[in-house]
């Protein structure tokens, strides 16, 4: 029996909107950037474990999306510590489309010192106050991840694919607009 191979299409013959194909294939290779090298720092406190600070993650919304909301969506505690859960709404810049992206956070609340961390009667004054706005602002991070390598998604990943932008898009693209342009002077 023969198999019959069938040719697949490519992503620029799916694509209805060639243009707008175009524009999120590169807003994707910017995304995908590494951050500066001078924006990336080691955590503190985990070895090995590199961040991006929230002032840079928050430049970068504004710098890229130009508008954008961040929206709590839930809160809690969890044994010695807490967890907040965020939705970060951004407007495409290719499209105008509000998306959204969810991420969580947790921190743990503060002991005295030398107090085990399962003592819970030995949580200090504030604790909680300090642990809400961290655990917010790792779950801003972690939903900004989800951008890509710009917002710091593979500062820890040991094995990466680095983003190419679809030469099929590319290449049609290109073609489109030099037949427009010749179009217009022919």
């Amino acid at each position: 029996m023969e198999k019959t191979l069938i040719k697949l299409p490519t992503l620029a013959e799916l694509t209805q909107d060639l243009e707008l194909a175009w524009k999120n294939d590169q807003l994707n290779l910017l995304l995908n950037q590494a951050p500066p090298a001078q924006w990336v720092k080691t955590h503190p406190f985990i070895k090995g474990y590199n961040y991006l600070p929230i002032d840079k993650v928050e430049l970068l919304l504004r710098k890229i999306f130009k508008e954008y909301k961040i929206e709590i969506t839930g809160q809690g505690t969890a044994f010695n510590g807490v967890w907040v859960t965020v939705r970060v709404h951004f407007k495409s810049p290719t499209n105008g489309e509000w998306l959204f992206y969810d991420g969580i956070g947790a921190a743990p609340m503060q002991t005295e010192k030398g107090a085990a961390p399962t003592d819970l009667t030995k949580i200090t004054q504030g604790a909680i106050s300090m642990s809400f706005p961290i655990a917010k602002t790792v779950a801003i991070k972690d939903a900004c991840d989800h951008f890509g390598s710009l917002f710091g998604a593979n500062l820890n990943r040991k094995d990466v694919v680095n983003f190419s932008p679809d030469k099929s898009i590319t290449e049609n693209f290109t073609k489109s607009n030099a037949e427009k342009m010749g179009g217009k002077n022919g």
